[in-house]
């Protein structure tokens, strides 16, 4: 898998609810953030955590959300972020 977003790029992570071994805190599922940067390919730990090879390696990039759009009684600033690192296979192009 090739990186296909750009830093900018508006992305809504995936609400599929999934048990087991996910690297995506459900907190953000749902949710839209904008990508950072992107972090590179990684076999991914999703697969690597059931004994799998983690292959085809999956690209993971920095999101950053909106600390007032996760938490809906966040106090603080209106500029707050986190940012988290989420597998390409999570996201979703913003319409």
């Amino acid at each position: 898998m090739k990186p296909t977003l750009k830093p900018g790029t508006s992305v809504t992570v995936s609400s599929r609810d999934i048990s087991g071994h996910m690297r995506t805190p459900t907190y953000v599922r749902g949710k839209t953030g904008v990508i950072e940067r992107c972090c590179g390919r990684f076999r991914n730990p999703e697969t690597l955590a059931y004994g799998g090879d983690g292959l085809p390696k999956q690209v993971l990039y920095r999101v950053r959300f909106l600390q007032n759009h996760l938490w809906g009684d966040y106090r603080g600033l209106s500029t707050d972020t986190v940012d988290l690192e989420i597998y390409q296979h999570w996201l979703e192009l913003d319409s």
